[in-house]
């Protein structure tokens, strides 16, 4: 894993970045943006669900902290919204009530993302002063800080697609990239959080199957959610509202109208909708195989295991309830949510066996008939592996 740190053997003992409370205190705080950008995906899908993340018009990474003030700013405001599509096709006639709905909400998301740009910055600078950041964080979390400022940006140049002839909605494509980022941003903070302080007890030794498992089912659950992205963006789960079958079938009958073939991955709502299902399907069973391989390793993985069941039955439960109920907004968030919960669950298992090599075999040689009555002298190995870790 790319985001991986061991305990830096090779650091002096006294150096102030990797005593326990330092790295205590760091860990603590990447938790925290962890979860606030947990929140933000949650603010995100609220904004997309109520339509309201076109209520603002402007882009003012500084001045938009301020909400209006006074009526006639109020009334400015209104006035950008009354020129795009949206309004003219969706929204006419909702009155200035109706835009301050909406627009609480974007502005609340907005808000939120700087938010976390401030949480991340101020304490970043205070550990380098103070020398509570290894050396060989800095980098890393350097990166994560563009990372943020480019998921701004890219937020950006998604709403600005909302603004486009015709338009009502963001551009499903963009939609998906500013998703993408997201979670990108989240499981790598998260990762490291963790790093900094490791599992009790780790996993030593595993079955061969229980890595690949693992990392088959994150990427899955990624794919899934990225898939999503584009159900959304076209809203594709208000039609085919059955299931498991899709208008009486399993393959919906549109599911390659548009040419070239690769469209229909990202703009056909029959294809869109089943390759949804269809990843949504192979994540469960991954998981549930996931959880079976984890089985033997209970003692050290049983919480992680039965979070990871925990999670992809609930998932999966409130995917199908949002398709067959048309996608009511309260089911469609807390199924948004329960993604990122799931993902989550999936990164816990995984780095907790990060380390972990494939259990250990006893070989037994075959008889040698040609030796005296003295015995068959043995030459398979057994090899153990120490149930303590050199490096915890």
């Amino acid at each position: 894993m790319p985001f991986d740190d061991r305990d830096f053997p090779n650091l002096p003992k006294g150096e102030r970045a990797i005593s326990p409370r330092s790295r205590r205190l760091v860990a603590i705080w990447l938790y925290a943006i962890a979860f606030m950008i947990l929140v933000m995906t949650a603010l995100g899908g609220a904004t997309r669900l109520t339509g309201s993340g076109l209520s603002i018009m402007e882009w003012a990474p500084i001045m938009g902290t301020i909400p209006p003030l006074t009526e006639t700013e109020w009334h400015r405001l209104y006035a950008l919204y009354q020129q795009i599509p949206q309004y003219n096709l969706v929204n006419d006639g909702f009155g200035l009530a109706g835009f301050k709905h909406i627009f609480w909400l974007e502005w609340t998301h907005r808000l939120w993302g700087r938010l976390i740009g401030a949480a991340f910055v101020i304490p970043l600078i205070w550990f380098i002063l103070t020398g509570r950041l290894e050396s060989r964080l800095i980098p890393r979390l350097i990166v994560f800080l563009g990372l943020g400022a480019l998921q701004g940006a890219v937020g950006w140049f998604m709403v600005e697609s909302g603004f486009f002839p015709d338009a009502t909605a963001v551009a499903p494509v963009r939609l998906v990239a500013h998703l993408a980022l997201a979670l990108l941003l989240y499981g790598t903070v998260l990762w490291t959080a963790l790093t900094l302080l490791p599992p009790r007890p780790r996993v030593h030794d595993a079955g061969r199957l229980l890595k690949p498992l693992v990392w088959a089912t994150l990427g899955l659950v990624a794919l899934t959610i990225v898939a999503g992205g584009f159900v959304a963006g076209l809203h594709a789960g208000l039609a085919y509202n059955t299931f498991p079958l899709m208008d009486g079938q399993l393959v919906p009958e549109g599911y390659a109208d548009l040419t070239p073939f690769g469209r229909n991955l990202i703009a056909n709502i029959a294809a869109v909708q089943f390759n949804h299902r269809l990843l949504a399907s192979l994540t469960l069973l991954s998981a549930l195989a996931l959880v079976a391989a984890a089985w033997p390793y209970r003692a050290q993985l049983g919480w992680r295991a039965r979070l990871v069941a925990g999670a992809v039955l609930l998932q999966y439960v409130l995917g199908v309830s949002t398709l067959l109920w048309v996608v009511p907004a309260e089911l469609a968030m807390l199924h948004q949510i329960c993604a990122i919960l799931l993902l989550t669950s999936v990164l816990l298992t995984a780095h907790a066996i990060r380390f972990a090599a494939p259990a250990p075999r006893i070989a037994f040689p075959a008889p040698d008939h040609g030796q005296t009555a003295g015995g068959t002298p043995f030459h398979g190995t057994i090899t153990q592996t120490s149930a303590e870790d050199p490096q915890s």
